[in-house]
């Protein structure tokens, strides 16, 4: 078997490895930011067709990390209803199994994750069992699509987790399920991510390596800082969905 697929060169291979510690990182110190960033990276150096199902075994592996190590923090009411949506979500989106690119929907989405992020939503900081489930499943079918859905799954989460380590540990469940459900759904329909092998080993070891190095600096975050800092950057993601949208538009 060849180490590398055949449209995928050593350079770029190499730069996959490294945007996958890196990114793993980012998301392991600010709960947010790498899976849109590795995306972003592995837009230019990946196939389109392969992009979205070899981005999610990369960051199948990044959550399993991030989740085992923030394991004891995890609030299973919040993951458990979250999962249960997520599978919903996942089954929905399966049948319509291709890379959506839909300009309007990036604005909506941006729009939305920037009002949960900024505007009081007492519903949102209540949380419960209905509010998750929906969550789970509006998150879980788009990721289908979109590939990296975690600043909408962290403005599900971000109100109603107050401790930034409990706020990670979810989230990682959560993602892990996630994308879990979504890389056998592109194993069903037909990928073949035997052929990836060796490359995504080798990202999916980087990314446990920037998972352990960004979790040492989440313990030394102090509250108030890491919230502050969640925010700006879950705003700047959604921004950045905003601009990509309104680009295509016009």
């Amino acid at each position: 078997m060849d180490l590398l697929p055949a449209d995928v060169a050593g350079g770029a291979a190499a730069a996959l490895i490294v945007a996958s510690f890196f990114t793993s990182a980012l998301t392991a110190a600010f709960g947010i930011g790498g899976g849109v960033a590795l995306l972003t990276v592995m837009g230019y150096l990946l196939p389109v067709a392969s992009l979205i199902p070899v981005h999610g075994v990369v960051q199948l592996g990044s959550n399993t990390g991030r989740a085992l190590i923030q394991r004891a923090h995890i609030d299973w009411s919040a993951a458990l209803p979250f999962l249960a949506g997520s599978l919903v979500g996942v089954a929905l989106g399966t049948p319509f199994v291709v890379r959506l690119d839909d300009p309007l929907l990036k604005v909506g989405l941006g729009a939305f994750i920037i009002a949960v992020t900024w505007v009081r939503l007492p519903a949102l900081a209540r949380g419960g069992p209905a509010l998750f489930a929906g969550g789970g499943l509006v998150t879980a079918f788009l990721t289908m699509f979109f590939g990296a859905t975690g600043p909408l799954t962290a403005a599900f989460l971000g109100r109603s987790l107050p401790d930034r380590r409990q706020y990670s540990g979810t989230h990682a469940a959560i993602m892990t399920a996630q994308h879990g459900f979504k890389v056998i759904a592109f194993g069903l329909t037909g990928f073949a991510f035997v052929t990836w092998l060796p490359l995504l080993v080798a990202m999916v070891a980087a990314g446990f390596a920037g998972t352990a190095a960004g979790a040492r600096l989440l313990a030394r975050l102090p509250e108030a800082r890491f919230r502050l800092a969640f925010s700006l950057l879950l705003t700047v993601l959604a921004l950045d969905l905003i601009r990509r949208g309104l680009a295509a538009m016009f």
